[in-house]
């Protein structure tokens, strides 16, 4: 193989780890966001709770 086609592997590889290191945060990011959502929900729930007696 030419020094041609090393530089294009090197180029795919890291490429190719940086498409799978997004995946791992955005699936990190939907589940905090996704938390956040349920942990508001809860505190507004307990608002009308208390506003309700």
């Amino acid at each position: 193989m030419t020094p041609k086609h090393w530089i294009v592997l090197g180029v795919v590889k890291l490429a190719l780890i940086a498409v799978a290191i997004g995946v791992v945060f955005s699936m990190y990011g939907c589940n905090t966001v996704r938390g956040i959502g349920q942990d508001i929900e809860k505190a507004g729930g307990a608002i009308e709770r208390a506003g309700s007696r």
